[in-house]
């Protein structure tokens, strides 16, 4: 037996069974690179730059709001004061290349049915607090959301004098609870900016126990047939809105 297989059999099996694998996957890794990775790969960074030539292959067909203004600058003007500020163009008038280049035979879509305008505002409990919603079934249900809103700056001709006009939900919910005969502005602090750019002025939320205790403390001198406790022991430290839900406090058991 030779020396060298002396010393290759005095190896531990192993470590020799982990060398012959490393040295399988090292070949394998060096010849699979040539094989499975593009040849331009890497050129200008941790992508195919051929990808880049493909990418221009492909047809233009959004525009960008910035397009627009080169012709609609009166318009872009009247929208970036007002609530729609942040939608771009063609989320509502639709892809807006081809328009750019041959205006007259490619008009952009105006929308006008009231079935895309409750895309963004149908109610919907998960959209941001302050977000405008409204039942689609019951407002001003015969006619045309244009009929009231220019699309441009969408605040409604009349400022609502009650929350309802926009929370109809939260009335209802609030009608069937203990707390249907308090006014909104009971708990929550409502600006009248709120009514113009509801996100710009959101109302205040009580977020304290205290707060509640000012009606349900047994220290509170609010009329007699209100349900109190004691808000040092009652609860220990959770705030009564992870019990109560505030517009239908009922105890959930």
């Amino acid at each position: 037996m030779s020396k060298l297989k002396e010393k290759y059999l005095a190896i531990p099996e192993q470590i020799r069974i982990v060398t012959v694998l490393f040295a399988i996957f090292l070949i394998m890794f060096i010849f699979g690179r040539r094989l499975f990775i593009p040849k331009t790969f890497g050129e200008y960074g941790h992508y195919r730059a051929a990808a880049v030539d493909d990418i221009m292959q492909i047809g233009l067909v959004y525009a960008g709001h910035q397009a627009c203004a080169e012709c609609h600058d009166d318009v872009v003007a009247e929208k970036s004061q007002h609530m729609h500020k942040h939608v771009a163009c063609e989320n509502c008038h639709g892809p807006g290349y081809a328009h750019t280049q041959a205006p007259d035979e490619h008009p952009l879509t105006i929308p006008t049915d009231r079935s895309y305008c409750v895309l963004c505002h149908s109610y919907n409990p998960a959209r941001p607090t302050g977000f405008p919603q409204i039942d689609p079934v019951t407002h001003n249900p015969d006619g045309a959301c244009i009929d009231c809103h220019q699309p441009h700056a969408p605040q409604p001709p009349e400022v609502p004098e009650e929350c309802g006009s926009c929370h109809e939900r939260i009335v209802r919910t609030l009608g069937a609870g203990h707390h249907n005969s308090l006014p909104c502005t009971q708990c929550h602090d409502i600006k009248q900016e709120h009514k113009i750019t509801p996100r710009d002025f959101l109302p205040t939320v009580p977020r304290t126990r205290e707060f509640c205790g000012t009606c349900h403390s047994t220290k509170a001198s609010s009329a007699k047939e209100i349900r109190r406790v004691d808000i040092v022991t009652h609860g220990e430290n959770y705030f009564c809105g992870q019990c109560h839900f505030p517009h239908n406090p009922e105890v959930k058991i």
